[in-house]
């Protein structure tokens, strides 16, 4: 694939990232509802090893939920390009 291509898919992932992360459900998954409905949720609960760089998908300081959501969707999807991108890299020579 030409490096164009790539940043065309780059790209559309990122205005994606930004204009359907808003949308998504808020909703717990299927998981964590079970766990709540039956009553140990809490305990599986525990402190992070690392505190997230954007915690609930939301951009610290930004007030608008929206585009808190949206930011986060793109910071997201930059970080899997960028890991991806490296390994592949990488993973050529």
């Amino acid at each position: 694939m030409h490096k164009k291509e790539i940043l065309l898919w780059l790209a559309a992932a990122l205005i994606l990232a930004f204009f359907v992360s808003p949308f998504a459900a808020s909703s717990p998954d299927g998981l964590e509802k079970v766990a709540d409905d039956k009553g140990f949720l809490e305990k599986g609960e525990t402190e992070p090893v690392v505190s997230s760089p954007v915690p609930d998908y939301a951009w610290p300081g930004i007030k608008n939920e929206g585009m808190a959501t949206g930011l986060a969707g793109i910071f997201g999807t930059l970080v899997v390009f960028g890991l991806a991108y490296g390994i592949g890299a990488m993973t050529k020579r």
